[in-house]
């Protein structure tokens, strides 16, 4: 199981997602992250992502994490990875489209749900109300349907 960051930048009543361009989970909104590379620390991951796919920088002391989930993917191992969750709200730079993201600025109660992956709906609300999660999330083959779940907070 891989180790993945998501971070999602916050202002009052409102999250930045980004569209997808390529790879992993194309044509979905979702926050910024990705995969850790060797030696990295799990905040210096959210940070060197978050500058790759949408242009800003900041600071670790500016992180809040705020949950972490585990996903499995039936027959796609590969797929299954564990993911840190981090809400930022202090940053430099504004977020701008990069190759591989389109971000775009959604008022908490218009997030567009159904444009993204199925199992964001039952966690994304609770971590912007700065509550913190942890749980997992089994999914089908495709990733479109999730077999079962749990999420607590913590």
């Amino acid at each position: 199981m891989r180790t993945t960051t998501l971070c999602l930048l916050v202002k009052e009543g409102e999250v930045l997602l980004a569209m997808k361009k390529r790879g992993f989970g194309v044509g979905k909104w979702n926050g910024v992250g990705g995969k850790l590379e060797e030696g990295e620390t799990i905040e210096q991951a959210v940070l060197r992502e978050t500058k790759e796919e949408i242009g800003v920088d900041s600071k670790e002391e500016h992180l809040v994490k705020v949950g972490n989930i585990k996903f499995y993917f039936n027959g796609k191992e590969d797929w299954n990875n564990d993911m840190h969750i981090y809400l930022m709200s202090n940053w430099e730079g504004e977020p701008r489209e990069t190759e591989e993201m389109r971000p775009q600025w959604f008022k908490h109660e218009e997030i567009p749900f159904t444009e993204m992956w199925a199992d964001d709906k039952h966690w994304l609300p609770r971590v912007l109300k700065a509550n913190k999660i942890e749980g997992e999330f089994h999914f089908s083959e495709d990733g479109n349907e999730i077999k079962k779940f749990e999420i607590k907070e913590i």
